[in-house]
């Protein structure tokens, strides 16, 4: 029985210029966080538009630390979108403040100025959205609007790096930004994360609270010729980044245009074989800026197969989909929770699959994917 070449969903781009640099890092004798890590968050902040980044160990603990600098404390409501990975929830409930689902639009998946005011209360005290998939959402509006009503804005940006709005890098002009180094993310760490922020007092206090509230860094006490007696300002956390992970980041920085270019590339050739397939409906940029494209998701819109039997076939031929973005609310985990009316994020992760995107696809594969995709829409 001949085996089937699996097309995989995702494949991070991770070669020798990586392991080179991982063992220089382990070679120098500094591992921990140190001056890879603080190269890192300067290169990453100038890549994005940010002042200032902080890196640390996941956007899930950035997204928990942008909490805790927003001082959301128990009794506060922040906003959140159901329809993306449940860590956003999670962070919310980690300060012991209250998730609020609001839904997102068809187009982007993403949060409006329209779904969260639906949901907002005199107890909201922050938003999170998500650029989600890569998709940006409209960074102007929600600003304008979350600064009006005198709440916070976090800006999930995990999937984001390389994306736009308004003409300038994802995150530019956000007081708060969360972004992810996870494997299956543009550019990758193997885990890791960067918080970028505007403001250099934003940036010294996520640097305390990542390093257990310490006045003085391990780095620069290390580097001092005279003793360093540090103090602990707060109770805080552990939530480091290491120069090895670092200069893995380094080297993937600088590719991060070149992949940008060519998922773009292959996303607009999926686009163009998807558009004479009726009832498949591909993710789009929005009018007001590009995606990187880290997911590429299709909506089923009157398929004539179901979203499950789709991937099913597409498994059975070689073909590693995934199903759509999760939908929070509808996970035991917030089995607690009574969210109001959700149709729109319940219909995208019922309705859609995620579609193989890497920087080893070749014409061929997609080719593959797409004949599978007509086969079943002629069924």
């Amino acid at each position: 029985m001949a085996v089937v070449q699996v097309i995989p969903v995702m494949i991070p781009d991770l070669g020798e210029e990586e392991a080179q640099a991982a063992a220089e890092a382990i070679r120098s004798g500094w591992v921990a966080q140190g001056p890879r890590v603080a190269k890192f968050e300067q290169e990453f902040a100038a890549a994005v538009g940010a002042g200032h980044g902080v890196a640390v160990s996941s956007c899930t603990t950035g997204l928990h630390l942008a909490l805790v600098l927003l001082d959301i404390k128990p009794g506060d409501e922040v906003i959140v979108p159901s329809l993306s990975f449940i860590a956003t929830a999670n962070a919310v409930r980690y300060v012991g403040a209250t998730p609020v689902f609001a839904d997102v639009e068809l187009a982007t998946g993403n949060v409006t100025v329209e779904t969260v005011d639906a949901v907002r209360t005199e107890r909201t005290r922050a938003v999170i959205a998500v650029h989600q998939g890569g998709v940006p959402f409209d960074t102007a509006a929600l600003r304008k609007a979350t600064d009006g009503w005198g709440i916070g804005l976090v800006e999930d940006a995990a999937c984001a790096a390389g994306s736009t709005a308004y003409g300038a890098p994802a995150g530019t002009g956000a007081r708060v930004a969360a972004w992810s180094f996870h494997p299956r993310k543009l550019i990758t760490t193997g885990e890791g994360g960067m918080v970028t922020v505007s403001s250099s007092e934003d940036a010294a206090r996520l640097k305390r609270l990542r390093e257990h509230g310490m006045n003085v860094s391990a780095a620069d006490r290390h580097a001092s010729k005279q003793p360093v007696l540090e103090a602990y300002l707060e109770t805080a956390y552990n939530y480091r980044m290491t120069d090895i992970q670092a200069a893995v980041g380094l080297v993937q920085l600088g590719k991060l245009a070149g992949l940008v270019a060519q998922r773009r590339q292959l996303a607009e050739r999926y686009q163009g074989l998807l558009s004479d397939i009726d009832g498949l409906v591909p993710v789009r940029d929005p009018a007001y800026g590009q995606t990187n494209y880290q997911s590429f998701w299709v909506l089923l819109d009157g398929f004539r197969a179901s979203r499950d039997e789709v991937l099913t076939e597409l498994a059975a031929r070689g073909v590693s989909a995934r199903r759509g973005i999760m939908a929070a609310h509808l996970e035991p985990a917030y089995a607690d929770v009574t969210p109001g009316p959700l149709p729109v994020t319940e219909r995208i992760t019922r309705e859609s699959l995620i579609l193989p995107l890497h920087h080893k696809l070749t014409e061929t594969d997609q080719d593959h994917i797409i004949g599978v995709l007509r086969e079943l829409a002629i069924r």
